[in-house]
């Protein structure tokens, strides 16, 4: 169960830059967004304290921002029109690589 909170805590992790994001392109909704944000980071950090319960901090913690950072990074290619250069995309693929090899290693 504490692998599902920790999941749940990466999308959240995600929410908040996106959140912040959106308040500064989409006008009018601009405390709507802070809100958003704001929400998205108590409920990641509150997700990421029930997991860490069980799964050990430093594993927790780097799939945790692992997750926020790729998802983040995948939303600002899809959404924002970030770059999506051949470095960027193969930096976030060993950020994958890495949270893959933490999940693996763990019991």
């Amino acid at each position: 169960m504490a692998w599902i909170y920790l999941f749940i805590a990466g999308l959240m992790e995600i929410g908040w830059p996106l959140g912040l994001k959106f308040s500064q392109t989409q006008p009018g909704h601009r405390i709507g967004w802070i809100i958003f944000a704001i929400l998205s980071m108590t409920a990641s950090g509150i997700f990421l304290w029930i997991a860490q319960k069980t799964i050990p901090m430093g594993t927790a913690y780097a799939i945790w921002t692992g997750m926020g950072a790729v998802g983040a990074f995948l939303l600002g290619i899809l959404l924002f029109r970030d770059p999506a250069s051949f470095f960027r995309i193969a930096s976030a693929t060993l950020i994958v690589l890495g949270v893959i090899g933490l999940k693996l290693s763990s019991n």
